[in-house]
């Protein structure tokens, strides 16, 4: 059963290791494709202050992914399709924790009936979204913070 990953509901408690997961991907994954200023303005010191975590997830609570309960990835899926964060922890990539994560999504999705899944994925979350049948809508430019990030709109039609 070791690294076998399990899928959960957020717990308030997971706010600091969640906050922590956003942080480090962005800083130690994303920094592949994104410059140090793009990835300060995109993730900031400041992100790692819970308060504003907490009052987002208590209205929208994140999947969150476990190995051994051990947290190590997140997504927040919201009810019009829509996946706003999916971060995996740094030290976990590529262990099918996002994989994971996608499958719960398209589950959820077509308990709600939901036909579209989408997503602002950057350029290094693209070839593992292109994976898994995702599509890409627009490339785009987004300020953050004063800065200018290429991302792209993602897109799949989940079947009934």
């Amino acid at each position: 059963m070791k690294d076998k990953v399990e899928i959960r509901k957020y717990r308030s408690q997971d706010a600091n290791e969640l906050a922590n997961i956003y942080y480090h991907t962005i800083h130690k994954i994303n920094i592949r494709d994104y410059s140090e200023e793009q990835v300060n303005a995109w993730a900031p010191a400041s992100c790692l202050e819970l308060e504003g975590w907490k009052k987002k997830w208590e209205k929208l609570p994140p999947i969150v992914s476990t190995i051994d309960d051990h947290v190590v990835g997140f997504a927040e899926f919201e009810d019009n399709g829509h996946i706003d964060c999916f971060y995996i922890h740094h030290q976990f990539q590529g262990k099918g924790v996002g994989s994971a994560l996608i499958r719960e999504i398209e589950q959820q999705a077509l308990q709600k009936n939901i036909s579209k899944i989408f997503a602002e994925v950057s350029i290094t979350a693209k070839p593992f979204f292109l994976k898994r049948g995702f599509q890409i809508t627009k490339n785009q430019i987004v300020t953050i913070r004063g800065v200018e990030l290429s991302n792209f709109v993602m897109e799949k039609h989940i079947k009934n």
